[in-house]
């Protein structure tokens, strides 16, 4: 099973395309921008605690097959976290 590839930051909101260098996961794909996880999360997930990683960029020959998730996640109340 392809990675979900979800389209958004789940703290600010942000667009994170497919190809989006700065899209962060932990171990449950919760999604984030490097931005929200280094100055909002301070490298914590708030869903589970976890750790992130750089998301891994599908290639472009793939996303036909295997397309991004549509669906955006919210982390109710982690705009206002700091």
């Amino acid at each position: 099973m392809p990675l979900e590839l979800r389209p958004n930051c789940e703290c600010c909101d942000r667009d994170l395309p497919p190809a989006a260098p700065d899209a962060m996961i932990c171990t449950f794909e919760c999604t984030f921008c490097r931005d929200c996880v280094e100055t909002r999360l301070h490298g914590v997930c708030p869903n589970c605690g976890g750790n992130f990683a750089p998301r891994p960029i599908r290639p472009a020959n793939k996303l036909a097959k295997y397309p991004p998730s549509t669906r955006r996640v919210l982390k109710e109340g982690c705009a206002t976290d700091s």
